[in-house]
């Protein structure tokens, strides 16, 4: 059986990486596949653990190599999934997780079309202001930034077959989980 790829995609601070965590304490046969970015790491994150840190020149071999499954830029960063980090998971048959933007899922619908498309939303705009705002990473531009491109993101959320609001942590999860399930099985 081919391993499967799900995508997990929904605007900045709805709570995809905390929904990750815990999906995978749940389903821990799920591998995470790490992006590259060009921001700089915050606070405790880890180069290769939590992202594959590059500069802009290097980021720009990698595309004009062709080495992404998918890339965009977001809030004057550049994110992307490495081929080679999807690949060595898949061909090991195990099922993998890619944390994207809305962008890169609609590249990685193009390129792989049986990957799991799931869109996390939240339970409205002034809770995901709320969020952004506590996580106390962005400036008030910045999460000005966010929100507006937050907007244009939640429009999209019909073109994806699964979408699990994020309104209450543990309701989430066990729909995230389902899906999840559904399609290993």
């Amino acid at each position: 059986m081919d391993a499967k790829v799900f995508v997990i995609t929904g605007p900045s601070g709805v709570g995809k990486g905390t929904l990750i965590r815990a999906l995978r304490e749940r389903v821990p046969e799920l591998d995470l596949s790490v992006s590259a970015t060009t921001r700089r790491p915050r606070p405790g994150e880890t180069q290769g653990e939590h992202y594959h840190f590059l500069s802009d020149e290097e980021f720009a071999r990698h595309v004009d190599a062709g080495d992404f499954v998918e890339w965009a830029e977001y809030s004057g960063n550049r994110y992307g999934t490495l081929r080679s980090e999807l690949e060595s998971r898949v061909t090991a048959g195990r099922p993998v997780v890619l944390e994207i933007e809305v962008q890169g899922a609609r590249q990685v619908r193009t390129t792989m079309p049986d990957a799991v498309q799931i869109f996390i939303e939240p339970p409205s705009e002034d809770a995901l202001r709320a969020r952004l705002v506590g996580r106390g990473t962005d400036d008030a531009d910045a999460v000005a930034r966010r929100l507006a491109v937050a907007r244009e993101e939640l429009a999209a959320k019909s073109e994806f077959p699964h979408r699990v609001c994020n309104d209450r942590l543990e309701d989430a999860v066990g729909e995230l989980e389902r899906v999840v399930r559904t399609a290993l099985h």
